[in-house]
């Protein structure tokens, strides 16, 4: 095993310095006294608290979390059925097609797969507002789902379902009693994966948004065009923190279920 050098330690450093330096700063300038972000002026949570009651701000959440919540459901539960339908059946027709459909937009600018489903929307004489953008996001978070779970099912091994079905067991109780909790932290971290997607959603949302389905993302983005305040510090701090916190759940769930299964 090599020993780190000077230079692994230092492009490690200032790598990490790039990419969490910035978000260090938000998070202690949400404290700032000042009204100025740029400028210190000592240690207050005032920002906070002008935040809860801030209701533009708080619709905008609220609106994202709900848009968030039904979106990485539904894109799990849909991405699983796509992962599962890769694997275990290789052969059918138009699986080129789908797989295709599943990952186009991996690499799909959001720009295009927003206008397209603008104009689908428009077609279809569909209202512009909270549905459409959760149909939005299932769309584009579902791909990421289907390419987590298919990976952990590329390296599942068959024969504990095969075992179970000589023994008698149905497919559907094979699947929830076996496949099932192999896969669950695949899955969880797929769901985890869709919900911060659509948490940082701002581009699709812009093109499926409507009168009073303003999501949080473009809030601060039309607020931060006129001049970044004390609250949008304060939103984007609690933000880092719920999906910090999101992450270390799932890290230790996986951890969990891994420790149980090598313990069986």
């Amino acid at each position: 095993m090599k020993r780190s050098t000077w230079f692994n330690t230092t492009s490690l450093v200032l790598g990490f310095s790039f990419l969490y330096l910035p978000i260090l700063l938000l998070v202690i300038f949400s404290f700032n006294e000042s009204r100025l972000v740029t400028v210190w002026g000592g240690f207050s949570t005032k920002w906070y608290v002008e935040m809860w009651s801030n209701q533009g701000l708080m619709n905008a959440a609220w609106i994202t979390l709900r848009v968030a919540l039904i979106s990485a459901s539904v894109a799990t539960v849909l991405g699983t059925m796509a992962a599962l339908a890769l694997t275990r059946h290789t052969r059918f027709k138009g699986r080129t097609l789908f797989s295709g459909m599943i990952y186009a937009p991996l690499v799909m600018p959001e720009v295009i797969t927003g206008l397209s489903l603008l104009l689908l929307f428009v077609a279809v004489d569909f209202a512009r507002g909270f549905w459409a953008v959760t149909l939005a996001h299932i769309t584009f978070a579902m791909c990421f789902v289907a390419v987590v779970v298919r990976s952990r099912l590329a390296t599942f091994d068959r024969t504990l379902e095969e075992a179970a079905g000589d023994l008698g067991c149905p497919p559907a109780k094979t699947f929830f009693v076996i496949t099932l909790p192999v896969i669950l932290p695949a899955i969880i971290a797929g769901w985890m994966l869709a919900f911060t997607l659509s948490l940082d959603d701002l581009v699709i949302a812009s093109f499926t948004t409507g009168p009073g389905a303003t999501t949080l993302p473009m809030k601060i983005y039309s607020q931060v065009r006129l001049g970044v305040t004390p609250e949008i510090n304060a939103v984007c701090t609690i933000l880092v923190g719920l999906v910090t916190i999101g992450v270390l759940i799932a890290s230790y769930i996986t951890r969990k279920q891994e420790r149980a299964r090598q313990g069986q």
